[in-house]
């Protein structure tokens, strides 16, 4: 995510971290490019004109900019979606954290009860991070195992990332380990009852990134966008140059950058879980969540939180 102030009116035009420029430059210079010649041809009275009326630019760029629009509002659904799902994951994630630590039986044993309480938030911030890598596509031992490594051993670590699905795995775990809480007397059933909803309200937010994840905006509607905007911007030239001449490269740059960098915007948000410059900042949310819980704990040494590298917050 690009996190930077507003910019001034003249670097407001020179930025490009951030920007879609460098995606569609290609495309926008193949414009002028194409409309340079076209004036060339167009100038020489001796050559057959290639001009076509302007009439039908105006009623298929009016469509094509609607369209655009409806695609670029579900795509942005989409992004505000996963990033309301993040923030319930944050509240979720301090509840459990709350309830496990101030709610478990005050009778039993302290240090028993002090295992238990920290083997349980411990694996909770493993699954945060375990579930931002399961978005992005990887399997990262070393997210989670600084969570882990003081309260699992080696071969709990590896049984986990062996999974196909290891935040499953790991909300598995977690319920396993309420349920031996609750043989030993450290959890009362009402207690239980509110942690195991904890424990649905982890498996909600991963089932409906998930869906996010994979259900992508139907790609015969992007293809159908891509085409006109394409089709619309390399024959623009022709229904220009008539009526404005030599300005006809500099409005087609214009029109083109507007039209491709609205396709380009939209394919950039419609998933938000990846690495790109304006996607979620997963791992600086995961990092937040994990010195909360670690506070909550009573640690002292905590990580510290992520900040923008360039302007860009991962």
């Amino acid at each position: 995510m690009i996190v930077r102030e507003r910019p001034s009116f003249w670097r407001l035009f020179l930025i490009l971290r951030g920007s879609v420029v460098p995606r569609i430059l290609p495309q926008i210079g193949a414009t002028m490019v194409l409309s340079c010649l076209v004036v060339y041809w167009t100038m020489d009275p001796a050559r057959t004109p290639i001009s076509i009326t302007p009439a039908p630019f105006t009623l298929i760029g009016l469509a094509l900019a609607i369209f655009l629009g409806f695609r670029n509002n579900a795509a942005y659904d989409r992004y505000w979606e996963a990033r309301k799902l993040w923030g319930e994951l944050v509240i979720v994630s301090r509840s459990f954290a709350r309830e496990v630590l101030t709610l478990m039986s005050l009778d039993a044993d302290a240090d028993v009860l002090r295992a238990r309480q920290v083997r349980l938030v411990r694996k909770a911030i493993a699954f945060v991070h375990a579930l931002k890598d399961h978005l992005r596509g990887i399997k990262d031992r070393e997210g989670m195992e600084p969570s882990l490594a003081s309260t699992h051993t080696s071969e709990e670590i590896d049984a986990f990332l062996r999974s196909s699905n290891v935040p499953n795995a790991m909300v598995t775990s977690l319920g396993a380990d309420l349920l031996a809480c609750r043989r030993e007397g450290l959890v009362s059933e009402i207690l239980l009852l509110h942690l195991d909803a904890r424990l649905n309200g982890f498996t909600h937010v991963q089932a409906a990134c998930e869906r996010i994840k994979t259900t992508p905006i139907p790609f015969v509607y992007s293809l159908l966008l891509h085409r006109t905007a394409y089709l619309y911007c390399f024959l623009l030239p022709f229904g220009l140059v008539e009526s404005i001449g030599r300005m006809t490269p500099l409005v087609v740059g214009l029109v083109s950058y507007t039209f491709f960098g609205l396709d380009a915007v939209g394919d950039e948000i419609e998933e938000p879980f990846g690495l790109a410059p304006n996607d979620l900042p997963l791992s600086a949310m995961a990092r937040t969540i994990e010195i909360n819980l670690l506070e909550a704990l009573g640690e002292e040494v905590l990580p510290a939180p992520m900040l923008p590298v360039d302007y860009n917050l991962e």
